[in-house]
């Protein structure tokens, strides 16, 4: 009979009894470590602790190598990625796979959770990429951006030819194509992690370097998207067409529909009060539904959520607070555990299985990179600037990091990596990331020459008839018109005309790219700007032709905000700069507001000007129709005590003190005074001055002269 079992005997174990435990749901929470007392470990059978070790594991490995490592000039991505080397070298040690993976789902599970974790780096990766870059950068970036890409690819489609074989598999085909095209690749994430974490995110070779990459990374995309669309159209062309269709459709809704929405969202929210709660989760939950749509339509799953970011728009108040409230926990936390994890699939051994794929392979890698490096130094040494920057320059453009590793995870799962080409691969930007941050810090060092020839340009050596020029910084609106009524006070004449250069501090939030605006005469300044820009015009014309002013906006992190001030202090050939104090002063003497970024701010600016600089400290407002000052600031002491007291006596018998600051310089007048100083960068006086302890609402301009002369 056709439905009869078949007898005991052709059983592959006769009449055995075998015994299989199928889990139907896993289980996700334990009673601890007294469910079983004799075995301990048995909590880490259940799924949530299982996942909870493994993330502790992966967070102490990594920061442990970050730690060995980072002195000798290793970024934080490199250590992550040596940390999955070591952790899958164990994971093959049986005592160490019985507990790291001690149960079925538990690679699985950890593996989930890192792809999770990237899809919401990539989702903030498109919130932080301003595409406006692309379209207002200059054409030599645009020229660098497109032969970064192009150059590395026609070079690799050399070599995949020398190497083609007559009966070539269609899979070795793919394979190679894919490495020679992820290869190519420049990404701005990549390089804005890597400037950023070399401190040089703010610097002329920094802007240039982003600039560029924005651009490859457009290009990157549309070439993706091409080769993809090419496979669905030599198997079925109507699946090509419909599927270019429905993605059109997609991007459409994203960009035309999701993304006017936000701005409707920000246009009700007031000013400066933070968006909704509700809004956030809303467009949050918009990119795991796009992920969820991608995954199904397209095969990959960091798609959705990555458009998704580049819609939103970027800065205050959305773009900014998404990035505040998960840029943290997910660079922190699931990016490590997505390299790791990632890292922890290579195994060493197979990097030598087929010596042919691992020649073409190595030869791949080595030949794209070089064909990056030459022509980016080429266009940039090119455009005059030092061999040593170009160079520079070249390098932070060829250089990998979880995107590229994150194609060729993609690639390994799908089938078009072998495990041998990924071994090799991820080695191979492994070694790119240890050795280019190295080879840039040696390079480029932004503050070791940069000022060096304009060292007299400073109050002291300035000629009476000068003009005289001023960069005016301002964070506050209420550091406007406290730097307008110093500025009254240099009596512009005929002879001697003063040019003002109004710099707006910005936070950069929400983005990856520094922004220096220049603000035209004629133009209607919108946003944060408009309140600064507007006074400090109203000030140009009261002066009759005397005075001039231009205004600018640089939106940069505050730790590397003093790269705007002396490179516009250098471009501009200032000789003052002039700072608010990090302190507010309230009505009534205390201390109201007090910001240590302002703070390290000054401090920066006073270790790198290139001419002179002045801290305004606002206590009070001056009295501009004061017309005489009281009799002759002459009293002798050689004690420091004297000195303070004679100090502070004087103070309420002015609006505004002019201090001088010497640096490194002491004299018996002030001696002893110094041990006592709460800020040293305001000098003995000028600190006295600063006390919170001094009852006076007099304002004081500490002025620092640049001792080095050459």
């Amino acid at each position: 009979m056709g439905g009869a079992p078949p007898p005991p005997s052709s059983l592959p174990y006769g009449n055995d009894t075998i015994e299989v435990c199928v889990p139907l749901l896993p289980k996700v929470n334990s009673a601890g470590f007294w469910e079983d007392p004799a075995s301990p470990s048995v909590f880490l059978t259940y799924s949530l602790p299982l996942l909870e070790f493994q993330m502790l594991v992966i967070f102490l490995t990594t920061h442990l190598f970050h730690f060995i490592c980072k002195p000798i000039g290793v970024t934080y991505f490199a250590s992550q990625m040596f940390a999955g080397i070591v952790l899958g070298i164990m994971g093959k040690v049986k005592g160490f796979q019985r507990t790291f993976f001690s149960t079925d789902f538990g690679a699985e599970t950890l593996e989930t959770t890192g792809l999770f974790g990237f899809s919401m780096f990539l989702f903030l990766m498109g919130v932080k990429m301003d595409l406006k870059m692309a379209l207002r950068t200059s054409r030599r970036a645009i020229v660098i951006g497109i032969i970064s890409l192009l150059s590395p690819i026609v070079v690799g489609l050399c070599v995949y030819e020398k190497f083609k074989e007559p009966n070539q598999s269609k899979s070795t085909s793919v394979e190679r194509l894919m490495g020679i095209t992820v290869e190519s690749l420049t990404s701005c994430s990549v390089i804005a992690c890597l400037l950023s974490e070399l401190k040089i995110l703010n610097s002329e070779l920094g802007r240039l370097a982003l600039s560029a990459a924005v651009v490859g990374d457009i290009g990157t995309l549309f070439l993706v998207y091409f080769i993809s669309s090419s496979k669905r159209w030599a198997i079925s062309p109507g699946f090509a067409v419909t599927h270019f269709c429905v993605m059109v459709f997609f991007v459409i809704l994203i960009f035309f529909v999701f993304r006017p929405m936000m701005f409707r969202i920000i246009r009700a929210t007031p000013d400066g009060r933070p968006v909704s709660e509700v809004y956030i989760v809303t467009i949050v939950m918009v990119a795991m539904a796009c992920g969820i749509f991608t995954t199904k339509f397209n095969k990959s799953p960091l798609i959705g959520p990555f458009l998704v970011g580049l819609s939103v728009p970027d800065g205050p108040p959305i773009g900014s607070i998404l990035v505040d409230k998960f840029e943290c926990f997910v660079n922190g936390v699931f990016l490590a555990i997505y390299v790791t994890t990632a890292t922890m699939r290579i195994n060493p051994h197979k990097m030598f299985a087929d010596p042919i794929t691992l020649k073409f392979s190595l030869i791949n890698i080595v030949f794209s990179f070089f064909a990056k490096l030459i022509p980016c130094f080429g266009a940039t040494f090119w455009g005059m600037m030092p061999l040593r920057d170009s160079l520079a320059f070249a390098l932070i453009m060829s250089s990998k990091g979880v995107v590229e590793l994150s194609y060729f995870s993609t690639f390994r799962d799908i089938k078009y990596l072998t495990k041998q080409s990924f071994c090799i691969f991820t080695f191979g930007i492994l070694v790119n990331a240890i050795i280019i941050p190295i080879l840039v810090k040696f390079l480029y060092d932004p503050d070791s020459r940069k000022y060096a020839t304009y060292q007299k340009r400073n109050l002291v050596h300035l000629k009476p008839d000068a003009e005289l020029r001023i960069l005016a910084c301002v964070h506050r609106p209420e550091h406007v018109s406290a730097l307008i009524d110093v500025l009254d006070i240099t009596c512009p004449t005929k002879d001697s005309h003063n040019v003002v250069y109004a710099l707006h501090l910005v936070e950069l939030a929400g983005r990856d790219t520094p922004v220096f605006i220049t603000h035209k005469k004629n133009e209607n300044v919108v946003g944060r700007s408009f309140e600064h820009i507007l006074a400090f015009r109203q000030y140009e014309e009261n002066n009759g032709g005397l005075v001039t002013v231009e205004a600018f906006t640089a939106i940069s992190p505050p730790k590397l905000m003093y790269e705007d001030i002396c490179n516009t202090a250098l471009t501009k050939q200032t000789s003052f700069i002039l700072l608010p104090f990090h302190r507010k002063w309230a009505i009534d003497g205390t201390i109201e507001v007090e910001s240590n970024a302002i703070r390290y701010l000054n401090c920066s600016v006073l270790d790198r000007a290139p001419c002179s600089v002045g801290i305004l400290i606002t206590r009070g407002v001056l009295d501009r129709r004061r017309k005489s000052l009281k009799g002759e600031a002459e009293e002798v002491s050689n004690r420091g005590p004297e000195a303070a007291k004679i100090v502070q006596s004087i103070a309420n018998d002015y609006d505004l003190i002019i201090v001088g600051r010497r640096d490194g310089m002491n004299s018996a007048q002030t001696k002893g005074l110094s041990e006592w100083s709460e800020f040293p960068e305001l000098g003995v006086i000028g600190d006295l001055l600063a006390s919170p302890d001094l009852d006076s609402r007099v304002s004081i301009l500490i002025v620092h002269q640049q001792h080095r002369v050459e």
